[in-house]
């Protein structure tokens, strides 16, 4: 399915769908560390309901499924959510997925006692979205926005990957990502306050093979380039790796978290107390 947002990538269409098989076996690289924070602070475990968006091919829900939680992941590209049930039907989870654009998520009230958005939240239509999870998160639930990315500027190789995106896709908008906290429109700030945040260091472990796959797998490559652009940024980036990387190296990136909770009913931000 073609998305097409004048705020990404100056407009230039993309679709999930094309990169889920790349996505599947080359985007599942979040470290231990990004998930032993969200563990530290008691979330998506044992006793709780979880809903994960735009949950692509269910990296979070199928890393997090041993420490007890029940999962539910809604996507709005078929391809990935095939791809969500392939990987987890083989691995043995039980896990409940759906094809769904966030925007029309529809449970009942106090559903869920965590909300999960990872690499995707700013694609969502705000105004939209944060009343209807404001509104099927329970009480006492919360909204955990997550996020992780390479960093270009403090890693050559990155920075190297990144350029020859830009030569193919000009205006693809992932380009020169710095370590900052993840930014929450006001439009969820008047249903939601943010209860902590944090944005900390990673290096993550590559070969050339599953680097030139994650970049492959990202919206300016695979989600985006057509078939004769992508052969041909395929060949360079290879010739690139062979230049430029050794074998196994470390990619420099930054995870960061967002935890918010709803605010207390007839405190919504806009109205009277």
């Amino acid at each position: 399915m073609n998305i097409t947002d004048r705020n990404i990538d100056n407009g230039k269409a993309f679709d999930w769908g094309r990169t889920s098989s790349d996505y599947g076996k080359y985007r599942d690289i979040y470290p231990k560390e990004f998930y032993n924070r969200i563990l530290q602070r008691r979330l998506c475990i044992s006793g709780q309901r979880v809903l994960d968006l735009g949950t692509g091919t269910g990296v979070l829900p199928r890393n997090l499924y041993s420490y007890g939680a029940e999962w539910i992941g809604t996507d709005i590209s078929g391809n990935q959510i095939q791809e969500a049930r392939r990987l987890s039907e083989e691995a043995g989870m039980d896990i409940t997925y759906s094809i769904c654009a966030t925007e029309e998520i529809d449970y009942p009230e106090d559903s869920f006692d965590v909300i999960a958005a990872c690499q995707c939240f700013w694609y969502f239509d705000h105004e939209k979205v944060a009343p209807r999870l404001a509104r099927i998160l329970k009480k006492n639930g919360r909204l955990l926005v997550l996020y992780m990315a390479w960093l270009p500027f403090a890693d050559a190789i990155a920075g190297a990957s990144e350029a020859l995106v830009l030569k193919y896709n000009p205006g693809w908008s992932g380009a020169g990502e710095t370590k900052k906290p993840i930014y929450i429109p006001d439009a969820v700030l008047r249903y939601f306050d943010i209860v902590s945040r944090e944005e900390f260091d990673l290096s993550l472990p590559f070969t050339r093979e599953t680097w030139h796959g994650r970049m492959k797998a990202c919206r300016g490559v695979g989600a985006s380039l057509s078939e004769a652009e992508l052969a041909e940024w395929e060949r360079e980036h290879k010739e690139l790796l062979l230049k430029h990387a050794p074998e196994q190296f470390f990619i420099a990136h930054y995870g960061a978290i967002t935890e918010l909770a709803v605010k207390e009913k007839g405190k919504t931000k806009g109205e009277d107390a």
